[in-house]
């Protein structure tokens, strides 16, 4: 058997063991729970703009740290799994997916220690979205540099 055959058995077999979606209804899924969670950080940041002094910035930065907590105890508990087999992207988007993006393998490779283990695959999956959103805003930094400022 050649391997344009066996490409396309493979094909064949992915395509009838693979759950059928509905494009529809995971856009409406993602789209509510994407939208709730940026609900609960804009609920977090209008609550804390009460505190008297409390500035937007501020505010914005203890909105960010208080979603990354949840989403991280919610990974801890089991419960942002569920969310994201329901909400498929809405629930990877938002920061919370990238807290859940660092919780998962940190617990997942807890038992092979806290060097070897947990920080050294912390960033599996989160690593290299880190490294190219970095490389791209230095080359469109360069870019802007070379075009706007000079």
């Amino acid at each position: 058997m050649n391997i344009e055959d066996r490409n396309t058995k493979y094909n064949n077999y992915v395509a009838r063991i693979s759950p059928r979606t509905s494009l529809f209804s995971s856009i409406i899924k993602a789209f509510i729970v994407g939208g709730l969670i940026c609900c609960i950080g804009q609920a977090i940041s209008d609550l804390l703009m009460l505190i008297p002094d409390m500035t937007i910035e501020l505010a914005s930065s203890w909105t960010s740290i208080s979603l990354i907590f949840l989403a991280s105890l919610l990974t801890g508990l089991g419960i942002y799994e569920k969310i994201g087999k329901f909400a498929g992207a809405g629930s990877i988007v938002p920061i919370t997916g990238f807290s859940n993006s660092i919780t998962s393998p940190a617990i997942e490779f807890k038992q092979e220690g806290v060097i070897l283990g947990m920080s050294a695959k912390m960033f599996v999956v989160a690593g290299p979205v880190l490294v190219n959103g970095i490389t791209a805003s230095v080359i469109i930094g360069i870019i802007y540099w070379l075009t706007i400022v000079l």
